[in-house]
């Protein structure tokens, strides 16, 4: 911008002095000049040095004194632009205002351009303020502010037009989507200026976009196609969840407007079932002539259908089968493992309930007990009891051989009659004989009476 070109202008022309200087020295006749002395000749360079410097800085002053300024405008596409061209100490000096093209637009307060969304707001000396309607991309550019002073002074002003990008679209390359696929989700913002911007949302979760892409518009280059892609690995808790693209744009401020540059599309996730068997009835133990419900609960998309089994075996005649299972008259041969099993397009699961029929009157209770579905395990408390007293019989029994084997050692020995007392001191048998038979008790000799 040039608002100091008439200081610029004199300050700057050391050429045209030197060659005034040049023709003032040889101008002359040649006698005169030759007898001009060489001191006289510095003094007039120096007299016209002195009045070219004295009128360039006169005129500076001046520009300074009127200074002239714009601002650039930026407006959105349709709406109104004003343009204010402001002087500082103006002396009546004519404003006028020119377009990108170098026509004039106003000249004072007159409008030589025929173009009527350009509108006077005000005139006076020191600002000439126009209106612009209805703006379009055409008529972006630099509009001139132009005073005129000793040289003219100019100030620019550039309009900016900013276009909002047309209503977004959203596509999925899947319309329903199984849990644990990926499904890729594409957002399109067409003819924006400047090129907009795009965020992703899960729910109110703000996600990552995948890639991104900008190009010119084809239909006019000023505009921008903007494209981004998300791509998501689902799981069932994302069913039902909005995916919203939203579309961010300087041009846009109003929320309303922000409400209507965002797209949804909801997420429509499969899964297969997840079951669960639970006891309805009755409560505590199942006893014989009792009456058994099992609830059988699935959750899947789509809808899963139930069936009843009973593992190994046939699932009783007598027993009503619906999403529930109900047995009455319990008795000991509907023991068992009773399954529940769900299925849909995705896949299938199922859940187990084991049932024991007890006595009606037992003997005693047992204390296993299954708290989640109510299901007792009285064979494997048999079991263990029985191998317990076995156990305790067993080692009762080693106990037993123990104290008797140390019994039997300690009281091991030689033992004697009293019938061959005596005997060990005789010289032959027949005494030892007689010895004994006389000597035992340790008695008086027997005396024998004949009669």
């Amino acid at each position: 911008m040039r608002r100091r070109g008439s200081a610029a202008t004199p300050l700057g022309s050391a050429p045209h002095t030197g060659r005034c200087m040049f023709n003032m020295a040889f101008a002359m006749p040649g006698a005169a000049a030759v007898s001009i002395s060489a001191a006289s000749h510095h003094l007039l360079c120096l007299a016209v040095w002195a009045l070219i410097i004295g009128k360039g800085a006169a005129q500076e002053i001046e520009a300074d004194a009127q200074n002239l300024v714009t601002d650039d405008v930026e407006v959105v596409e349709g709406e109104v632009a004003t343009i204010s061209c402001r002087v500082k100490n103006n002396d009546d000096s004519v404003i006028q205002l020119l377009n990108p093209s170098r026509q004039t637009i106003y000249f004072r307060d007159v409008r030589p351009l025929k173009d009527n969304r350009f509108q006077l707001v005000n005139f006076s000396s020191s600002e000439l303020r126009v209106s612009l309607s209805n703006v379009s991309l055409v008529d972006e550019g630099r509009y001139c502010c132009q005073l005129y002073t000793d040289p003219p002074q100019e100030a620019f002003a550039t309009i900016t037009v900013l276009v909002p990008p047309e209503t977004p679209t959203i596509d999925a390359n899947k319309d329903i989507v199984s849990e644990g696929e990926e499904v890729e989700f594409t957002c399109s913002a067409t003819g924006s200026k400047p090129a907009a911007s795009i965020k992703w949302l899960k729910g109110d979760q703000e996600m990552r976009e995948s890639t991104g892409n900008v190009e010119e518009d084809p239909r006019e280059e000023k505009l921008f196609n903007v494209t981004s892609k998300l791509v998501l690995k689902v799981s069932r808790l994302d069913d039902g969840l909005p995916i919203t693209c939203k579309v961010d744009h300087p041009a846009v401020k109003d929320i309303q407007t922000m409400k209507d540059l965002q797209a949804q599309r909801y997420l429509d996730v499969q899964y297969k079932p997840q079951v669960q068997v639970t006891r309805s009835y009755p409560q505590g133990l199942t006893r014989e002539g009792d009456t058994l419900e099992l609830v059988c609960t699935a959750n899947g998309k789509p809808q899963p259908k139930l069936t009843w089994q009973r593992l190994e075996e046939e699932v009783p005649d007598r027993a009503i089968l619906t999403e529930n299972l109900v047995l009455e008259s319990l008795n000991k041969t509907d023991n068992g493992t009773y399954r529940c099993k769900a299925f849909n397009d995705v896949g299938e699961s199922y859940d187990d309930y084991v049932l024991y029929v007890y006595a009606t009157s037992p003997t005693t209770e047992p204390s296993a007990h299954d708290s989640r579905a109510g299901t007792e395990v009285p064979r494997s408390v048999d079991h263990a009891v029985i191998g317990g007293v076995v156990a305790v019989v067993v080692f009762a029994i080693l106990c037993l051989l123990i104290v008797l084997g140390r019994y039997f050692a300690r009281h091991k020995g030689t033992y004697f009659t009293h019938e061959a007392k005596g005997a060990d001191d005789a010289a032959d048998a027949d005494t030892a004989i007689i010895n004994a038979e006389g000597g035992q008790n340790n008695s008086d000799e027997k005396k024998e009476y004949f009669i």
